[in-house]
């Protein structure tokens, strides 16, 4: 462990050939993983949270809207704070902060103030981005793509995972278990991480409002990234829309399926996560946009086949989503890290706003994906969740289609 707690120094050039060792990247992606875990863990409880607290499925359909809206809020606000302090300070205060927004949740007596500590565990989240870039700034160009991934692949798996486990705390301990449990584990990889996680020298020198309005400049400066940011907020429309109305719809008939079910599905979304680093590797050979458009293409047909099955016997819908949820994740996933590897190279010294406005974007859609996504399916079904996740698959194809490789791309 000594190695961790080394400085990672970048002028070293034989130590940037080689890139952060194993122990370092998992520290990486183990805290991204946990980070993210933390707005994903009331998506499979809104049918329990529903009874539990006496609110109709609209309601609390609302739940993930408010947290990915905070998750939002945070990465415009807190996000490019790590381009201004040292990482390890940014990472430690926020998952203090994290930590007391879980542990209300866990005690909020109703749906209103739960939607509250929802809305400020999505602002305090946002530390799992602070552990992606610095990936990115550790490793050597040429390895970028792979160690991105890597780190992704610990985030990706953190997000599907955790509902895995939410369900199954559900079931066992009650909702309200899972958010203390999950506090006990944000603030172990708070210490953790100021414990050995190297320094990182500031990359910007702004005050605080003049690194804010940065962002708008980071924006217009590069047509890559606004491309990029577009097509992965349409993909996170749809990979939202499916997963903050998955729960609801199994709880209902046909199916009648607790919270654990729901949860199970993560499983199924585990395995596409688990192709990450392959993305990676693939966007490093042939360029982020081809993997994009791999992924886009991938997430339409999945979404596509959903939403037919749904007229299918109840054990073939129930095949027909575990390998629709196998292959949208992976075509979603991998766009993410395409488009980050794309982004990151953009520009070294404004690395978190770049991750702040891809990152944004995307949780604008999911935002957008869960309120719509909710809506839908209480008026017209589950098609209508699964149409309208395929048009924003397929716009996001749209939106890469025709480029030819552009800045790595």
């Amino acid at each position: 462990m000594n190695a961790i707690r080394t400085p990672y120094v970048q002028s070293d050039a034989s130590a940037l050939a080689r890139g952060p060792g194993r122990a370092l990247m998992l520290l990486l992606a183990a805290g991204a993983g946990l980070s993210v875990a933390s707005i994903y863990y009331a998506q499979p409880l809104l049918g329990v949270l529903g009874q539990d607290l006496h609110a109709p499925s609209w309601l609390t359909g609302w739940i993930p809207t408010a947290t990915q809206l905070g998750y939002v809020a945070g990465l415009l606000l807190l996000g490019p704070l790590a381009d201004r302090f040292d990482r390890r300070r940014v990472i430690l205060a926020k998952a203090l902060a994290l930590t007391l927004a879980l542990l209300a949740a866990a005690a909020a007596p109703s749906v209103a103030l739960l939607l509250a500590a929802s809305a400020l565990i999505g602002v305090t989240a946002t530390l799992a981005q602070d552990f992606v870039p610095a990936a990115a700034a550790l490793a050597p160009a040429h390895q970028r793509g792979r160690l991105v991934g890597t780190v992704m692949t610990g985030l990706l798996l953190g997000i599907l995972l955790s509902r895995v486990l939410s369900g199954f705390v559900a079931e066992q301990f009650g909702w309200r278990a899972m958010f203390v449990l999950a506090a006990a584990t944000i603030a172990a990889t708070g210490i953790t991480a100021w414990r050995f996680l190297p320094a990182f020298p500031a990359a910007a020198h702004l005050a605080y409002p003049a690194l804010l309005r940065s962002l708008a400049t980071v924006w217009q400066a590069h047509p890559a990234l606004r491309r990029a940011a577009l097509a992965q907020g349409l993909l996170g429309l749809g990979f939202s829309a499916f997963w903050s109305t998955l729960a609801v719809m199994l709880h209902a008939e046909p199916f009648h399926l607790g919270s654990a079910a729901a949860g199970a599905f993560g499983l199924a979304g585990a395995a596409g996560a688990l192709a990450a680093p392959l993305a990676g590797r693939l966007a490093d050979r042939k360029g982020p946009v081809y993997v994009v458009r791999i992924g886009a293409v991938l997430s339409a047909a999945a979404f596509l086949a959903m939403g037919a099955g749904a007229s299918m016997p109840v054990m073939w819908q129930l095949g027909v989503l575990a390998a629709g949820t196998i292959v949208f994740d992976l075509g979603v996933q991998g766009a993410l890290i395409a488009h980050q590897t794309l982004v990151y190279a953009l520009d070294a010294q404004s690395r978190s706003r770049l991750n702040v406005v891809l990152m944004s974007a995307m949780f604008v859609g999911m935002a957008a994906g869960s309120a719509l996504g909710s809506l839908l399916l209480s008026r017209w079904g589950w098609m209508a969740v699964m149409g309208l996740a395929t048009l924003a698959a397929m716009g996001a194809f749209a939106l890469q289609m025709g480029r030819t490789r552009e800045c790595g791309a």
